[in-house]
């Protein structure tokens, strides 16, 4: 292990303990000691390491619960190497992969891959996902007890939903008797189609066929009646319209105990952004209109939306590179997810505190996974960041292999000076003493 590290001078921000306030961090076998006003001004023995944060915050390590990688079967797009220096640059200390890679994580064998791959290879935290239904078919259910206990943190379709409302009624009954959770991405095969992007004026404008709205609130409104019928864990793993946001809305009043989490992407940019054709933006559920991204930012701020995930999901140029109903869905984003996000933050429309917990506390917590804290005792897993430096966004400055970014270009305001995981600096990379475990 490293030396005793006193992290000093900082804005400790803290959502699991409701701490925003001047302070020290202090870390000693991996674990945080103290954080907070009482660990400032306390000195530090000899041989311990001293870092000045000049005032910057420290948060805990962000949780992304939704990060596509291509490993195994497509290590040309993302390795779980790449994509974890890519989750330590952006302050992302656990990340969760989804299970829609080849083969498809259904076994439990491929969650131990995953696991042992991840120990030896990556920089940060790891936890997979696995399939709800065996081989993504949609018809014949994975084996839960088996996959929860081989470490599949939650199950999913990933890119897909289900479509049969009988295989999501078990699905979810026997994630309640196995105490597991159910992570949907909710829209409708028939009603989107062939379409590529929100249906309205500028699809019609562009000639291309429009997605509905309709085509995600209505699995999210089945899935919802089917969680208050059997009583199961459900996440909605991305919204996009206030109409899926009301429906949670009722369903959290009524006492159901769901939850849903929205994309970066659809909490900072809008349909308009696709401009001429421009395939970076083409990603699913679609981007949908101003109006309806305002209305996503509120229901991050008032806790409709309890999780911010990056989605990334890389793809190479001959996916992207192409007309834009043909390119493939899906941009990276794990470097830029916190940096975009405090955009929200500096714009006012939502407090620093209710962003980290969105991003941090919140996600660890439903998936019963360490981290989200800086209480003492718990493991070191945390980012120091400058809210305010700036820095714009360049293809070749990414760290993930695949270079499909929403944000090449843009002017953002917050940038991650230090990774820690367990106690160890990940990021920056020439100082880093060694992988996560």
């Amino acid at each position: 292990m490293p030396r005793p590290l006193l992290l000093d001078n900082a804005r400790i921000v803290d959502p699991s303990r409701g701490i925003d306030s001047h302070g020290a961090v202090v870390i000693s076998d991996g674990r945080i000691v103290a954080a907070g006003p009482e660990a400032a001004n306390q000195g530090s023995p000899e041989g311990w390491e001293v870092f000045d944060c000049g005032g910057k915050a420290i948060l805990p390590g962000l949780v992304d619960m939704r990060v596509f990688v291509g490993e195994p079967g497509a290590e040309h797009l993302e390795t779980l190497e790449t994509a974890s220096r890519a989750a330590a640059a952006g302050g992302v200390t656990t990340m969760v992969t989804m299970p829609d890679t080849d083969p498809i994580i259904d076994d439990p064998a491929l969650v131990d891959f995953i696991l042992r791959r991840a120990h030896h290879s990556a920089l940060v935290n790891i936890h997979p996902m696995a399939a709800i239904s065996k081989g993504l078919h949609g018809d014949e259910l994975s084996e839960f007890g088996l996959l929860k206990d081989a470490g599949a943190v939650a199950f999913s379709e990933g890119r897909k939903s289900l479509r049969s409302a009988q295989v999501m009624r078990n699905a979810l009954t026997y994630a309640r008797d196995f105490d597991a959770l159910i992570v949907h991405h909710t829209e409708d095969a028939d009603l989107a189609s062939a379409g590529v992007m929100n249906a309205g004026e500028i699809a019609t404008r562009l000639g291309l066929p429009g997605i509905p709205q309709e085509a995600e609130t209505i699995v999210l409104e089945r899935d919802l009646q089917l969680a208050r019928l059997t009583r199961g864990n459900y996440h909605a793993a991305q919204l996009s319209c206030e109409a899926s946001l009301n429906a949670m809305r009722r369903a959290k009043q009524s006492g159901l105990g769901v939850t849903a989490g929205a994309a970066i992407a659809h909490l900072s940019l809008n349909e308009g952004d696709i401009g001429s054709y421009r395939t970076f933006f083409k990603m699913s559920p679609p981007l949908r209109s101003e109006e309806q991204r305002q209305a996503m930012v509120a229901g991050l701020a008032d806790g409709t939306l309890d999780i911010v995930v990056s989605a990334h999901d890389p793809q190479d140029v001959e996916g992207k590179r192409r007309p834009f109903a043909e390119a493939a869905d899906g941009a990276v984003g794990l470097e830029t997810l916190l940096a975009v996000a405090l955009r929200l933050v500096h714009s006012g429309e939502v407090g620093l505190m209710r962003l980290v917990d969105a991003m941090s506390t919140r996600p660890a917590a439903l998936l019963g996974l360490p981290g989200g804290t800086l209480k003492p005792g718990a493991l070191a897993d945390l980012a120091i960041v400058d809210l305010d430096e700036p820095w714009v966004v360049t293809e070749g400055a990414l760290h993930s292999r695949s270079k499909n970014t929403c944000f090449e270009g843009a002017r953002l305001s917050g940038r991650v000076k230090r990774t820690l995981v367990a106690g160890k600096t990940v990021y920056p990379y020439a100082h880093a003493e060694g992988r996560a475990t």
